[in-house]
């Protein structure tokens, strides 16, 4: 596969001709040859949003709003390419891919309800014959960044969400799903988006962070938004903090899974096999330690492992019904390895699974995992969990929320409203009561606490992210001044 950048609605390759390769993690063969943007292209691809701002922020709601519902069509039409392309870039299975084709459709359906939803309000005011009121107007050009593990909907939320508040964007692919980041690009401008509303740039590894730099100090850029690692996401906000640029930032998690005393066992197994091993574990709402009751440890962690140990590793290209594919590269595998064995030699047991071979690796369970080890609070990002064992709800939550991270969680027990008052107390963007970790919709706000970010994707909450609110007032021109 070839992709190029989009500039001004025009397919082209980088000024300088450079490019970069996505390989298969298994096989290591060539998937994606890729142009590379330099700092000229990421400019000249500023400067198009730029110019397409003053008249893509003054379209009416539903201009917008039949753009992107146009664009669902269209994504429901061209699923099945996105699990074609997913399936070699990143070695997604059908299931997960084509979930991230049907996220994206509801997802680009959502947002455009949302055109009509940007209000302000009237506000009382002492002065005579004044109105005072407050409006949301589009912020200008939004940067966005998406990561290559959903590739669909992370895209379609970085572009979809500016775009029906009247911005225009420049979004970067990931260099590691170039294609799938294209297609999404794609999908808006088959949709009939105007030239530059939408520009598309990729770059290789070694020339992002010049490129990024360039784009976050542009003075047209007034959002920046980001999903992807902490690590990453720290530069990027010192970056977008030197200019006075908001972000977005949606990052790392480790997300707990609190099994109580009073749990339905096989409910937590099914969900939690579902939250630890979709897509490799490689999400960001991934279940990466499960916080579970002395009394029920045993039961859980035999049953979960049982479960764990039916599904199938392999390449979900070649393979369709493989669950567990492919890690996104062959270093996932050392990297794991090494919290593997750190973990052993402090005395946690694995109790099903093993160590990575590079990007291939079975589901894998390490039980009675301690504070002590680097796995207990380093995400792992691949086909591995953990069970803390715990006495009692207090410890429970102590635990759970015992990292830096506070993405997603979840909380299993009979006891609906014990549940529900620990889900309270657990420090998380999202917690699910007796469902699984790894869960989105569109109308619903999503985003992480601590270290996993700040800022909120999806419901309405997202217009104010996009948006700056403006006072208003319309006075009487003769009104008295007191000098």
């Amino acid at each position: 596969m070839q992709t190029q950048l989009i500039i001004d609605n025009r397919a082209q390759d980088a000024t300088d001709g450079q490019t970069f390769e996505r390989l298969h993690p298994l096989s290591g063969e060539l998937v994606t040859r890729g142009a590379s943007a330099n700092v000229a292209d990421a400019v000249a691809a500023v400067d198009s949003a730029a110019a397409a701002f003053t008249s893509w922020s003054q379209t009416g709601p539903t201009e917008r709003r039949m753009i992107l519902l146009k664009a669902a069509d269209i994504m429901d039409r061209r699923t099945p390419e996105l699990i074609g392309v997913m399936g070699q870039e990143v070695g997604a299975a059908p299931l997960w891919a084509g979930f991230n084709g049907f996220l994206t459709a509801n997802l680009l359906r959502e947002a455009a309800s949302l055109a009509t939803q940007i209000q302000g309000e009237t506000i009382p005011t002492d002065k005579p014959g004044t109105l005072s009121l407050t409006v949301r107007v589009p912020a200008g050009v939004v940067f966005s960044m998406a990561p290559w593990n959903g590739a669909g909907v992370l895209a379609a939320r970085a572009i979809a969400y500016p775009l029906v508040c009247g911005n225009t964007v420049v979004f970067r692919g990931s260099e590691l799903s170039p294609r799938s980041h294209q297609l999404i690009a794609e999908v808006f401008h088959e949709a009939g988006l105007p030239a530059g509303v939408l520009n598309f740039i990729t770059t290789a590894p070694e020339a992002a962070d010049d490129v990024v730099t360039a784009i976050v100090a542009h003075p047209a850029v007034r959002r920046v938004t980001f999903t992807g690692s902490t690590r990453v996401g720290r530069i990027i906000a010192q970056k977008a903090a030197a200019n006075l640029t908001p972000c977005l930032l949606e990052l790392g998690g480790k997300a707990p899974f609190v099994v109580l005393d009073d749990a339905d066992i096989d409910g937590a197994v099914n969900a939690a096999v579902f939250g630890s091993f979709l897509f490799q574990g490689q999400i960001c709402m991934s279940t990466e330690r499960f916080v579970v009751d002395e009394s029920v440890a045993d039961e859980f962690v035999r049953k979960f492992a049982e479960h764990a140990a039916t599904l199938n590793t392999g390449d979900p290209v070649a393979d369709p019904s493989c669950v567990v594919g492919p890690m996104i590269s062959p270093a996932s595998g050392p990297r794991i390895n090494a919290m593997l064995d750190d973990a052993l030699a402090k005395g946690a047991e694995i109790v099903v699974g093993g160590q990575a071979d590079g990007a291939a690796m079975s589901a894998t369970i390490v039980d009675r995992v301690t504070p002590t080890m680097v796995i207990y609070d380093e995400e792992t990002f691949g086909p591995v969990t953990t069970v803390v064992r715990v006495s009692g709800v207090e410890e429970a939550v102590r635990v759970a929320n015992d990292t830096e991270y506070g993405l997603a969680a979840a909380v299993f027990g009979r006891d609906t409203h014990r549940a529900f008052q620990v889900a309270l107390r657990i420090e998380a963007g999202h917690c699910h009561v007796n469902g699984a970790t790894v869960q989105n919709e569109a109308q619903a706000p999503y985003g992480g606490m601590k270290n996993s970010g700040y800022g909120r994707f999806d419901g309405r909450g997202v217009i104010n992210e996009f948006t700056e609110l403006k006072w208003i007032t319309i006075e009487p021109a003769d009104q008295p001044y007191p000098f």
